[in-house]
């Protein structure tokens, strides 16, 4: 990652503080902690794009570039980066602003794959998008 990078310019999908609860001894949050952040901002998008209830059915491609600690104000921005039959894959960055130095890094990327579902909870086809 380049010391220059900045956060995407899009509206963001959630923003959390990390609080004490969500971390270790040491004060770093747990990657189970951001993962659930990332999925939850990465049904945003694919919400709207189903048009109604989806499932997450894979994580692919998550890394973790730099800790988050307690007070960091947790950004997750969330983009559609495919569409299948019933498929959407969402490219979720999730970027920190440092409690102490007010510093934007990203901490953390991947790719979250969301499935359509009915009613019944089985596979349904997207809407045609406008």
């Amino acid at each position: 990652m380049s010391s220059t990078e900045l956060p995407p310019k899009s509206e963001p999908a959630l923003r959390i503080f990390a609080m004490p609860k969500d971390a270790n001894a040491n004060g770093d949050v747990f990657g189970g902690w951001v993962m659930a952040n990332m999925d939850l901002a990465g049904a945003v998008p694919a919400v709207e794009r189903a048009g109604g209830r989806i499932a997450t059915v894979a994580v692919n491609g998550m890394r973790f570039h730099q800790p988050i600690s307690v007070g960091d104000l947790v950004t997750c921005y969330a983009q559609i980066s495919s569409t299948g039959t019933t498929s959407i894959s969402v490219v979720v960055e999730t970027w920190a602003k440092r409690r102490l130095t007010a510093a934007q890094i990203k901490v953390t990327e991947g790719t979250f794959v969301y499935v359509a579902i009915d009613e019944h909870g089985a596979k349904r086809a997207l809407p045609p998008s406008v």
